[in-house]
């Protein structure tokens, strides 16, 4: 794993095998050598975002390669571009089978030399990601070191933001190998067992509840979900006690290691991607990774029903009732409406904290990634100052939210004929009303996300590979430390 430091001094006196500059649209470098200017007054390099020229041999530069690298407009710099050019340098770095680089650090216009550091140090970390355990012929070569270069009066914020900002990626590395790992190895007591690491590392408190203890809780939902399953369900809690006698954040994350859709099977084409469908779940246990390391002060519960959904012939079918972990009843319209169902009993779980707020993350419903798209989460809730919190934190992490309405008519569609609810309101509106079903069983404040777009694809980015993206996991993180700054 690389090791990402702050550090200070000209650029004559650094070691490294490559040492890395960025530069605006338009900008004209100063003492980086002839070379470095020939190659922007020539156009060779004009500084778009992401735009690299690599240079060798330059004039009182310490590092044998200067590596100029592009932000882009100067106007629309911020911490996304940064990491994005933070990822470009490290990943470029590692192509050369290189094992130091640095990267002057560019200021940013708000936050300092701490958030710079502390988003290129995420960049970085999250650029280097990839998953290959199973490849045979996998790539061995990793970049060991990665500086980024301030000045001595800022050295300060940007160690500590650097410190933060890896340690806040590797909860996100961690989400992206849980939901990357196939659902064979991914199973629920894997998860179980992930999250007892978690609370071995960091001294936190956890309880696993196995099939005959999520029965006798009155956990319905997973229990009925996870009935045909022979890897039998867990719910799973961890608890992060550093907050004194105030209230927890209490942290939701949906895991179903596989799903086939149950009875209302799925079509076979794109199944092998329900493997993802427990990144929500991955994302809280990522956060809670990160949280136990930055040691926060604050306490925070996770919690992470985890099940398979199969069909089979203890499997549950459209037309079953349910009489929920809170009391309510819920009329089963469609087996794949799983992931509301399990949610809503580790809402109902969640009263018991008295919670100062919960955050629950899904990858719940494709009519929010056909809404959103891949570049944005659905954000819903029952309170507006948590939702705009949420929203802060996902624009501060790049791991965008956007919300969404709950009106009284989406709560009408999923009224039950024979029972309270039913878990489905057909297909307008469907990730609304899947919210709205939530809704039904939060009485305290709660955000929702429905990152059905955003926790997983087939394209990547220079800081995202193909795959799982761990999205969430920063975004709760960023809340967090909001919450205990």
């Amino acid at each position: 794993m690389v090791l990402i430091g702050a550090t200070s001094g000209a650029s004559g006196e650094l070691s490294a095998e490559l040492f890395a500059v960025g530069l605006f649209k338009g900008q004209t470098p100063e003492g980086l050598g002839d070379a470095a200017s020939a190659a922007v007054s020539s156009g060779d390099f004009t500084g778009k975002l992401g735009e690299t020229s690599l240079l060798y041999g330059q004039e009182g530069l310490g590092a044998p390669r200067l590596l100029l690298v592009g932000l882009g407009e100067r106007e629309r710099f911020g911490p996304e571009r940064l990491r994005r050019a933070s990822a470009t340098v490290a990943r470029r770095a590692r192509t050369l089978k290189l094992r130091e680089a640095a990267l002057d650090l560019p200021a940013l216009p708000e936050g300092g030399a701490r958030a710079a550091a502390k988003a290129a140090a995420e960049g970085a970390r999250l650029g280097l990601y990839r998953f290959d355990r199973h490849k045979s012929d996998a790539e061995n070569h990793e970049l060991e070191t990665f500086w980024l270069v301030g000045d001595e009066q800022v050295l300060g914020g940007a160690s500590e933001g650097a410190e933060v900002g890896q340690k806040a990626a590797w909860g996100t590395v961690l989400a992206r190998d849980l939901a990357n790992e196939p659902s064979n190895t991914a199973t629920p007591e894997y998860l179980a067992q992930k999250a007892r690491e978690i609370a071995e590392r960091y001294g936190m408190e956890v309880r696993v509840l196995d099939r005959a203890g999520i029965e006798e809780e009155g956990l319905t939902g997973l229990a009925t979900v996870g009935r045909s399953a022979t890897n039998e369900p867990r719910f799973i809690v961890l608890e992060h006690r550093r907050g004194g006698d105030a209230a927890p954040v209490v942290l939701i994350g949906k895991a179903v290691t596989f799903d086939s859709g149950g009875i209302s099977i799925k079509p076979s084409g794109g199944m092998e991607d329900m493997k993802f469908d427990m990144s929500g779940g991955a994302a809280v246990l990522g956060a809670t990774e990160a949280v136990g390391a930055l040691d926060l002060a604050l306490n925070v519960v996770a919690l992470v029903p985890a099940t398979e959904n199969l069909p089979g012939g203890d499997a549950y079918k459209p037309g079953d009732v349910l009489r929920m972990h809170s009391g309510k009843t819920v009329e089963i319209v469609t087996t794949d409406a799983e992931g509301r169902l399990i949610l809503a009993d580790a809402l109902s779980y969640a009263r018991r904290y008295e919670p100062a707020a919960v955050v629950d993350c899904a990858t719940l419903t494709g009519a929010c990634h056909v809404a959103l798209g891949d570049h944005a989460a659905g954000l819903m809730g029952n309170d507006e100052d948590l939702i705009a919190e949420v929203q802060t934190a996902g624009e501060a992490s790049g791991e965008r939210a956007w919300p969404l309405p709950l009106f009284d008519e989406y709560t009408e569609q999923i009224k039950g004929d024979v029972a309270d609810l039913k878990n489905s309101g057909g297909r307008y509106g469907g990730a609304l009303t899947a919210g709205a079903f939530l809704k039904e069983f939060a009485d305290y404040s709660w955000a929702h996300l429905d990152i059905a777009g955003t926790a997983y694809g087939k394209k990547g980015s220079v800081y995202t590979p193909k795959g799982a993206s761990g999205a969430p996991a920063r975004l709760l993180v960023e809340f967090l430390l909001g919450r205990a700054a």
